[in-house]
């Protein structure tokens, strides 16, 4: 939608995780298996001894948190560009690495996921849940705000920002067979480019974004900790300036020369007007960029504690929460009555306030006053297992 710090100055490796799968943005925790807990006699805990609390790794925590600001900013300035080409290339650089990041992150903690029925009731409270919610309460907000009161309610055709959990839910599903197969990425790959030459798959589920953002997810599935820890070397922090550098100014070359409804990864080549072979070349390119500047994100994300680290536990309650001012501001025409936010100053200050709003959404307070929604128990609607059982009788007994 993992707070395992680190000392100041340290450049130890980061810890093996292998928690239960998570998604990112994801209130889950993912538990460092590294816990830090007095050694217990053989056979298990020491009697009388509480089980160590597991613990985050605040890489992981920092990274998300940094990467649903740079959500909240680049949807900021999507009304802006029209009129700037400096927000249009900021918005196609931000563009590129903010989702794949995401993405990547989130394929990395779902290696552990099987059809184990705890981790299946997870996904479904999770994942399918507050999908259910939050395309219906986008439904009911944009029939009010936009004054739009046939917008349907339709849990196959995902609005706005619930693409992502109906993707995260297919993509869990899957894991299995990534892990059977001998090359997952070029497979993976090799489906991106299918479903952007298929303009047959139409919007049912947002398919064409499940398919195209795929290769994310299984590079996540594929990478270890020392992948991590090799882009956190002093040599790439040094090389990851320039390369932004150099992305920024070709995407100032190529705002006014090329669509950023490439970026969406939402269309076949064929829908966008282009032919079957400029998909290809794009999907391919478009992965490379991504990948290339994920790891220059990751190279300056801190892996020591911040401030903001236990942010990144909310980051799907600022995901979701921010769209509806996201869409709010432009549903109530904002960028059109003050013509001042089109001016640098203004959008600076937009900026800001992005950022601002989407931190104050990922804080603990919003996090419990939002958990019905986003991690709802249910256990009225699942069987209980046999361990579940034996441990209702243990605590009774």
């Amino acid at each position: 939608m993992t707070n395992s710090v680190h000392p100041h100055g340290h450049r130890t490796p980061l810890p093996p995780v292998q928690a239960p799968a998570a998604g990112v943005p994801t209130p889950r925790a993912h538990p460092s298996p590294q816990a830090t807990a007095p050694p217990t006699p053989a056979g298990g805990t020491a009697k009388g001894a509480s089980k160590p609390a597991k613990q985050r790794d605040a890489f992981f925590d920092n990274a998300k948190y940094l990467a649903i600001v740079l959500v909240a900013m680049a949807h900021s300035w999507e009304p802006l560009t029209d009129h700037s080409r400096t927000a249009e290339a900021l918005y196609m650089t931000v563009y590129t690495f903010h989702m794949p990041a995401f993405i990547v992150i989130s394929g990395y903690f779902s290696r552990s996921f099987d059809m184990r029925p705890d981790r299946l009731k997870r996904l479904v409270t999770g994942v399918a849940v507050p999908y259910v919610i939050f395309e219906v309460a986008y439904t009911f907000f944009k029939r009010w705000a936009d004054d739009d009161p046939t917008q349907p309610i339709s849990l196959l055709d995902p609005w706005y920002l619930t693409w992502f959990l109906v993707a995260l839910f297919v993509w869990r599903l899957t894991v299995p067979l990534w892990k059977l197969v001998r090359w997952p990425l070029p497979l993976a790959l090799a489906v991106a480019t299918l479903a952007v030459i298929s303009p047959d798959i139409g919007d049912d589920l947002d398919l064409q974004r499940v398919l195209q953002f795929l290769p994310f997810f299984v590079l996540g599935l594929c990478m270890k900790p020392e992948h991590f820890q090799l882009v956190r070397r002093r040599e790439v922090r040094i090389l990851s300036v320039p390369i932004f550098a150099c992305a920024l100014l070709l995407a100032y070359w190529a705002a006014p020369r090329m669509s950023s409804v490439w970026f969406y990864r939402r269309d076949s080549a064929q829908e966008l007007g282009f032919p079957w072979w400029i998909g290809v070349m794009m999907t391919l390119a478009l992965f490379g960029c991504s990948v290339i500047l994920t790891a220059c994100f990751f190279a300056w994300v801190p892996r020591r504690k911040m401030w903001f680290t236990v942010l990144g536990a909310g980051t799907l309650y600022g995901y979701l929460l921010h769209g509806f001012l996201a869409k709010g501001s432009r549903f109530g025409g904002w960028f059109d009555d003050y013509a001042w936010l089109h001016q640098p100053a203004g959008e600076i200050f937009v900026t800001v306030v992005a950022a601002t709003v989407v931190t104050l959404l990922c804080t603990p307070p919003v996090q419990r006053m939002f958990r019905f929604a986003m991690e709802p128990k249910m256990e009225w609607a699942f069987k209980r297992d046999a361990a579940q059982l034996a441990r209702e009788r243990a605590k009774s007994s």
